[in-house]
C-alpha cells in the first residue's frame, strides 16, 4: 500500500479529463485513485493550461480512523472522509493528517477538501437544490411571543427615555 501523506491528491476512477492530459494514478479503494507525484497546485496548473478549471470547495470533511499501524489508521480515516464527498466532486486533496499513538493502536484524523475538474467555470446546481421551496418571510411576531418576552414592548419607551436623559445630563457637564 502507498504511504498516505498531506497534500496527496485523489481522483475518482471514472473522471473526465482534458484531452492530452495524462495522469499517472495508483488505485486506493472504493472508486478513488491516488495521483502520483502531484499536489493540488501542480495538478491545477496542468489542468488550467489545458483550458479547464480546477475548483476548490471550501467545505472540508474531517474523519477519524484507527489501525494497527499509522498508515492503516490514516487509510481508515481517509476511506471514511471520501465516503462523505458528494458525487458532484471528482477530486480531493488530503489537507491535514493528525496522528496519535496509543499502546495498542493508532488514531488518525484526516481532513480532505473536495475539488471539481471541469471545462466550464460555473459549478452545476444539484437537482435537489432546485426543488427546495422558499418560505415567505414572516412579518409579524408569533402569537405566543408576548408570553415569551413580556417586557419587550414596554422596555423600548423606557430605554429611549434613559438614552435621552443620559444625553441631556452629559450636555450639562
Amino acid at each position: 500500500m502507498r504511504a498516505i501523506s498531506e497534500l496527496n491528491v485523489l481522483t475518482r476512477v471514472r473522471i473526465e479529463l482534458p484531452i492530452g492530459l495524462r495522469l499517472m494514478t495508483e488505485e486506493f479503494r472504493e472508486g478513488w485513485n491516488f495521483v502520483r507525484a502531484s499536489n493540488a497546485k501542480r495538478l491545477g496548473k496542468k489542468i488550467e493550461t489545458q483550458g479547464w478549471n480546477f475548483i476548490k470547495i471550501a467545505h472540508s470533511s474531517l474523519r477519524s480512523g484507527v489501525g494497527d499501524t499509522s498508515q492503516e489508521a490514516i487509510a481508515s480515516a481517509l476511506k471514511l472522509a471520501l465516503r462523505r464527498v458528494s458525487e458532484d466532486f471528482n477530486a480531493v486533496e488530503v489537507e491535514h493528517i493528525e496522528l496519535t499513538q496509543y499502546p495498542w493502536f493508532f488514531l488518525a484524523r484526516v481532513r480532505v477538501y473536495p475539488y471539481r475538474i471541469q471545462q466550464g467555470a460555473a459549478l452545476p446546481v444539484p437537482d435537489e437544490a432546485l426543488s427546495i421551496p422558499i418560505a415567505a418571510r414572516q412579518r409579524t411576531l408569533p402569537p405566543q411571543s408576548a408570553e415569551l418576552f413580556p417586557h419587550f414592548g414596554s422596555a423600548m419607551p423606557m430605554l429611549k427615555e434613559m438614552l435621552v436623559a443620559s444625553r441631556s445630563s452629559q450636555a450639562r457637564v
